[in-house]
C-alpha cells in the first residue's frame, strides 16, 4: 500500500491542547529572556531562528533498551523491529522538532523493501541520516567469524566479508536517501604481541580503500574512533590522531566522528573538535556522556558544560568562513534503566539548549580577551552565556514548530509506551545495546 500523508504518531490536538494551558508563562519567560538578551546586544529574533533551525539525528537503536555485557532489562512496549523503531523515532521528533532523521544500523535492521520503508518514515515526517556497518558481532549465518578482526583481520576472506558488508550498507543508503556510512570497528588485541599494532593498521587502510572507492561523489565515509572495549590492550582506531591519518590517507571524502564517550577521563574534547575543524576533517559528532568511560549515559545528565564548550568550538568553526564546515550530529546512547523515548527527548533538549548557550556569547568580547591574553575575561564571557536559562528561548522554537511545550509530560500524557506494551510482542532479554 502507497502511503501519500504524513502521519504523526501522537495526536496533535492533544499536544495542542497541554501547550495552551503554558502559553502565557511561556511568554512571559520568553520576553523576560529577550529582555536579557537585547541588553547584552544579542539578536533575540536570530537566535530564535538558529535554534529553530537545529538538527540531530537520534539512532534507531536508542529506541530499544540498552543493557550491559551481563544483562538486559527490557520493559513493555519495546520496539523489536525497524518498524517499531521508526515509530518511536517519529514520536520523538513529533515532540521535540529537532531530530527528523534516523540513522539506522545494519544488519539490525534488514527489511526487503528499503523503498518501502523510506516511504514508512516519511509518512512518519522523519527521514533517514547517516547509515552504520556492523562488523563488530558475529550474525546468525556468516560464514567467517570477527572474533580476531574484520576489516584488520589477518584472514583474507574475513576482510573481504567486512568489505563486501560496508559496500551493502552504502547501496542500502542510497535507496533510504542517506549520505553518509559510518564506520567504526572493535577491532585490536588484548595482549602484548598478540598482533603486529604497524600490519593492522596498514590492513585497516587496505580495507577502507576498498569502501572508500564504492562512496557515491556525494557522499561521505565517517571514521569514527574509541580508546578501548571490546580490545583492552590496543584499538586500531583508539583515537582522533589514528582517525585524522585514515582519513587524510584516504581522501577528501573521508572525515572522523567524534563520540563524547570514546576517550579517557578529562580528556579536552573541545579542543579535538577544533583540531579536525583546522584540517577539515571534522565530519560528525555523536553526542551522549560518560562518568567513567564509553558509558553511553544521557546527554548532559553527567557535565552539561562540557557540553556547552564543545558547542562553543563548533560555532566557533561555523564562523570561519572556507573551511567546509557541514558535521553530522546524532544522538547515540544506551538507555538502561529508562524509557528509551524519555531519554532522547530529555537528551535533545539538553543539546539544544546547550548550543543556544553557545549562540549567545559575545563573540567580539570573547576573542578580544582572548587577543589581549586575558584569560580571566576570556573565560567570563563564556561562564556569562552559560549561565543565562535559555529554556524559554528553546521551547518557544519547539512550541512555534509544533511540538511540546513540556516533552516529557506530553509523552506521559499520550500513554504511548502504554499502548503499544499492549500491541507489541515483548522483547527478549540478552545483553549489549540491541
Amino acid at each position: 500500500m502507497t502511503i501519500t500523508a504524513t502521519q504523526p504518531p501522537l495526536n496533535a490536538d492533544q499536544i495542542a491542547g497541554l501547550n495552551a494551558l503554558h502559553a502565557a508563562d511561556l511568554d512571559r519567560d520568553f520576553e523576560h529572556l529577550a529582555g536579557q538578551l537585547d541588553r547584552r546586544g544579542i539578536d533575540v529574533d536570530a537566535t530564535l531562528a538558529a535554534v529553530a533551525r537545529f538538527e540531530v539525528a537520534i539512532p534507531t537503536w536508542g529506541a530499544g533498551r540498552g543493557g550491559t555485557r551481563f544483562a538486559k532489562f527490557p520493559i513493555p512496549g519495546e520496539p523489536t523491529n525497524i518498524h517499531e523503531k521508526l515509530a518511536d523515532c517519529a514520536v520523538v521528533h513529533q515532540l521535540a522538532t529537532v531530530t527528523p532523521r534516523v540513522s539506522p544500523h545494519f544488519p539490525w535492521d534488514k527489511v526487503d523493501d528499503y523503498g518501502a520503508l523510506k516511504e514508512e518514515a516519511s509518512a512518519l515526517g522523519i527521514g533517514f541520516d547517516a547509515v552504520n556497518s556492523n562488523t563488530f558481532q558475529d550474525q546468525q549465518g556468516q560464514a567467517n567469524s570477527y572474533a580476531t578482526g574484520s576489516l584488520t583481520s589477518t584472514d583474507e576472506a574475513t576482510r573481504e566479508q567486512a568489505i563486501e558488508h560496508n559496500i551493502e550498507c552504502i547501496e542500502i543508503g542510497r535507496q533510504l536517501g542517506s549520505h553518509d556510512l559510518t564506520v567504526w570497528i572493535g577491532d585490536g588485541t588484548n595482549f602484548p604481541g598478540q598482533q603486529d599494532l604497524a600490519g593492522q593498521f596498514d590492513r585497516y587502510l587496505g580495507s577502507a580503500s576498498r569502501i572508500y572507492a564504492v562512496l557515491p561523489d556525494d557522499w561521505r565515509m565517517l571514521i569514527e574512533h574509541k580508546m578501548f572495549e571490546p580490545a583492552f590492550y590496543s584499538t586500531v582506531i583508539a583515537d582522533w590522531g589514528s582517525s585524522i591519518l585514515a582519513a587524510q590517507e584516504l581522501g577528501p571524502k573521508a572525515k572522523c566522528l567524534v563520540d563524547l564517550g570514546h576517550h579517557a577521563p578529562n580528556t579536552n574534547i573541545e579542543q579535538i573538535v577544533a583540531r579536525l575543524h583546522r584540517f577539515g576533517k571534522l565530519g560528525g559528532f555523536h553526542f551522549n556522556d560518560s562518568k567513567y568511560g564509553d558509558d553511553d549515559l544521557d546527554s548532559g545528565s553527567i557535565n552539561p558544560h562540557q557540553l556547552f564548550l564543545v558547542f562553543n568550538e563548533l560555532i566557533e568553526a561555523a564562523q570561519k568562513p572556507g573551511t567546509g564546515f557541514n558535521p553530522a550530529y546524532m544522538i547515540d546512547q544506551s538507555h538502561n534503566v529508562t524509557d528509551p523515548i524519555e531519554s532522547m527527548l530529555s537528551s535533545a533538549e539538553a543539546i539544544v539548549q546547550a548550543y543556544a548557550k553557545a549562540l549567545i556569547v559575545d563573540r567580539d568580547a570573547l576573542h578580544e580577551a582572548q587577543a589581549r591574553n586575558d584569560a580571566m575575561m576570556a573565560y567570563q564571557a563564556l561562564r556569562c552565556a552559560y549561565n543565562v536559562d535559555v529554556s524559554p528561548l528553546v521551547a518557544k522554537a519547539r512550541v512555534d514548530a509544533g511540538g511540546a511545550y513540556d516533552v516529557l509530560a506530553a509523552y506521559r500524557a499520550s500513554a504511548w509506551r502504554r499502548r503499544k506494551a499492549q500491541e507489541r510482542t515483548p522483547a527478549g532479554t540478552g545483553s549489549g545495546i540491541v
